[in-house]
């Protein structure tokens, strides 16, 4: 795991995880192409790493084609791109179409338009890395969030396809699932703050170290909350059992918003 001189792009990285993650592989001397909707904080982060600020729409069709080619002026070639941009719209069976589009845009679909335009050219160079941000969503599921579920769900779907048709020609795919982190999407989860905080909280900087650990070691799942492990394995062994505990979660949920 030398990163030196290495190209990354790293998008959602104005804030939280993504944030973490530019100053990590800065650290270890990449150079590094931030990217957010929010261009005041993709600026700000790339001073604070010497980086190259790009920002704009890293999920539609269009966006990730300007700024993959964004990336590729500025750096000449993408060693690893971080599709860590994610959003958590919609909420319930009546979240409205408006919100499962952009939940399929972003957690999603930006994945799968990403690795189009990066694995053709990974595969002539024989080499290059993707890391998906996930959420333990994407192996357990989200409670009230039916949008964010199902494309966490996908999104682990996705890197698990990818790795299995191309890891074997030299491009590395690493999944990042994540519990409770302390970003603001943690801040404006609601009733649900204190469930995903149950196993602790980590800060962006420890699941910033994680996936880089993860990437020294080769490990397709990077699970910064080593206790989704052991909800994964017991809801993959007796899934109906961790249905009727996740009820229970819900019902404890519905009655404290009755309160």
């Amino acid at each position: 795991m030398d990163a030196t001189g290495k190209g990354v792009v790293i998008t959602g990285a104005g804030h939280g995880i993504g944030r973490a993650l530019a100053h990590r592989f800065a650290a270890e001397g990449a150079q590094v192409v931030v990217n957010d909707v929010d261009a005041g904080a993709a600026s700000a982060v790339a001073s604070e790493v010497d980086g190259y600020a790009a920002p704009g729409d890293a999920a539609s069709d269009d966006g990730v084609g300007v700024l993959i080619d964004a990336a590729r002026d500025h750096l000449g070639t993408i060693d690893v791109y971080c599709a860590n941009a994610g959003v958590d719209v919609g909420a319930g069976l009546d979240a409205p179409e408006s919100d499962w589009a952009k939940a399929i845009e972003v957690n999603t679909m930006a994945h799968v338009r990403a690795a189009r335009r990066l694995v053709p050219a990974w595969l002539d160079a024989e080499g290059g890395t993707f890391v998906v941000t996930a959420s333990a969503a994407g192996l357990l599921t989200m409670l009230g969030s039916p949008t964010y579920s199902v494309t966490k769900h996908a999104a682990v779907a996705f890197a698990e396809w990818l790795s299995v048709t191309y890891g074997h020609r030299g491009v590395t795919v690493h999944c990042v699932c994540p519990q409770g982190v302390q970003t603001r999407m943690l801040d404006n989860a609601g009733p649900l703050k204190d469930l995903l905080s149950h196993d602790t909280a980590l800060t962006p900087e420890q699941v910033a170290e994680s996936v880089w650990q993860g990437m020294a070691d080769g490990s397709f799942l990077v699970l910064p909350h080593p206790e989704v492990a052991e909800y994964y394995a017991y809801r993959a062994a007796k899934p109906d059992k961790w249905q009727v505990a996740m009820r229970k979660l819900q019902q404890r949920l519905d009655e404290g918003g009755a309160r």
